[in-house]
């Protein structure tokens, strides 16, 4: 059986403090941002894409924003340290992913190369005090510390929590595509290197 793939990051702001431990193949979830949607969205990311996630998040109550995208960073930076020079793995996910009336496109695609297309729009300002203005300013750290490409594209759906969630967990879904072990011990890429 091989080794899990695993990684644990801290980053201490005047901002924010926060603490990750995360473990590709499985294991404990356990979330505390003090945010309770934002755990929510955060354990669906977990659970679907069958990563272990101990997280632990605080912000300085201004507007949530740093607690937000300083979170991703740190999530980021663990996935890109988990993943190492990524041989073995699939490389590509991709998912169409639905949730009540919302349908979700997500691709991703462990290129190395940061980039993010993210076209999710909400009727809503936030839920539960997550300002959804912010998920697309998380998925933007994410995808930059994690040097991967993210489409995320909204295809049906107006009730902005199925939106939310099914963003996240059609993200989760592609992940879990993305990095599984390809059964082969090679870079997938004609380079050779996914940097």
């Amino acid at each position: 059986m091989e080794p899990h793939r695993t990684a644990a990051r801290e980053r201490t702001t005047k901002e924010t403090q926060i603490s990750i431990e995360l473990d590709l193949d499985g294991g404990e979830i356990a979330i505390d941002t003090s945010l309770a949607f934002f755990d929510h969205m955060l354990e669906a990311f977990a659970r679907h894409s069958g990563c272990g996630l101990r997280l632990h998040a605080r912000g300085d109550g201004m507007d949530n924003h740093h607690l937000i995208e300083d979170t991703a960073i740190v999530l980021g930076g663990a996935i890109a340290s988990a993943l190492a020079e990524k041989r073995g793995i699939v490389r590509y996910g991709s998912i169409m992913l639905p949730l009540d009336d919302a349908l979700i496109a997500a691709s991703v695609d462990f290129s190395g190369r940061p980039f993010l297309n993210f076209k999710v729009r909400f009727e809503r300002d936030e839920i539960g005090g997550f300002p959804l203005e912010m998920v697309g300013e998380f998925f933007r750290a994410l995808t930059d510390n994690a040097k991967m490409t993210v489409h995320l594209i909204a295809m049906e759906g107006t009730i902005s929590h199925h939106l939310c969630e099914a963003t996240f967990k059609a993200f989760a879904r592609s992940f879990a595509f993305a990095k599984a072990r390809s059964g082969e011990n090679s870079v997938p890429s004609t380079k050779g290197v996914l940097e």
